[in-house]
């Protein structure tokens, strides 16, 4: 066992990002490229989310990938030619860029085979994350890199061994596209205890406002519970399911905390979403940003 282990047995530092599905709602873009290497400026959309896993001190990151997803290795592998040719132009800035991509963590692929949901996809990371709390960040899921959370999170996890949620007030009519939290107050505004979970519920069943969205801290004692998991909505294996029945047992992996997120968050995964997040990252860049307010003044003026 390592000294970081006896000193806080919920430390982490393992993040697993499911990156496996289809991307069916950018078709037919994603017919050869991964809906995760879309572009946002000129980052494709995986990459803020592991800058962001590594922000919060996770260097060990494991990707879920399926078919079709080699671009997205590539990208965080060297391209040889392409640094030397830079190196030897004197492109350095464009040089630091591409290195930045390889050298960001220590990125291992495992491929989640059957789509069976994102409860089966966690499930795969199982081998990888052994006995360790870690950390679940879904891949089409931007959060601003000014509005952290999982700091937070991990914080909290650690200081109470709870898994953890990153929850986010929704308006009522869009409840049903996410899962819904039913909460206990803390003394903490941002912090909740979670009493209950469902996925995707009816806008009149729906317990609260509050929905689960794409940030976890789970004990590694989910993939057990994961492995108990009927299939739910849609056929497939639901996180939200497992961490229900996290809430309910809480003997098994000690309970489920949620951190209320308020900040900036774009679902790279819907079409105006993904415009939208393109637009806000590049309004505020140094480079971009006075270019493009002053022509979006001039283009919203003429609607």
């Amino acid at each position: 066992m390592t000294d970081a282990k006896k000193s806080n047995p919920f430390k982490v530092t393992k993040a697993v990002i499911p990156v496996a599905g289809l991307g069916t709602r950018f078709l037919p873009a994603t017919k050869a490229m991964p809906k995760e290497m879309l572009p946002i400026v000129d980052k494709p959309a995986i990459q803020y989310v592991v800058e962001e896993a590594v922000s919060a001190g996770l260097n060990d990151i494991l990707m879920i990938t399926g078919r079709n997803k080699n671009t997205l290795e590539n990208h965080f592998d060297r391209v040889a030619e392409l640094e030397y040719t830079l190196d030897k132009k004197g492109d350095h800035g464009k040089l630091e860029q591409v290195l930045a991509s390889n050298q960001l963590a220590d990125i291992h692929y495992t491929r989640q085979g059957d789509p069976h949901g994102l409860g089966h996809a966690v499930l795969r990371g199982k081998s990888h994350v052994a006995e360790h709390s870690f950390a679940v960040l879904l891949g089409d899921d931007i959060i601003d890199a000014r509005d952290s959370v999982l700091p937070k999170m991990i914080e909290v996890h650690e200081a109470t061994g709870y898994s953890v949620i990153a929850l986010m007030e929704v308006p009522a009519e869009t409840i049903h596209m996410y899962g819904c939290a039913s909460v206990e107050l803390t003394d903490d505004p941002d912090v909740v205890k979670v009493t209950g979970l469902v996925e995707k519920p009816k806008r009149e069943d729906a317990p609260s406002n509050l929905a689960v969205i794409g940030r976890y801290v789970l004990r590694h004692e989910i993939f057990e519970i994961l492995e108990a998991t009927p299939e739910g909505r849609g056929g497939e294996i639901q996180l939200t399911d497992g961490l229900a029945m996290a809430v309910a047992k809480p003997d098994i992996a000690g309970g489920v905390m949620g951190v209320i997120f308020r900040g900036r968050r774009y679902d790279t995964g819907d079409k105006l979403d993904y415009i939208k997040a393109t637009l806000r990252i590049a309004v505020d860049r140094e480079d971009l940003g006075s270019d493009l307010r002053s022509w979006l003044k001039e283009f919203t003026s003429t609607l």
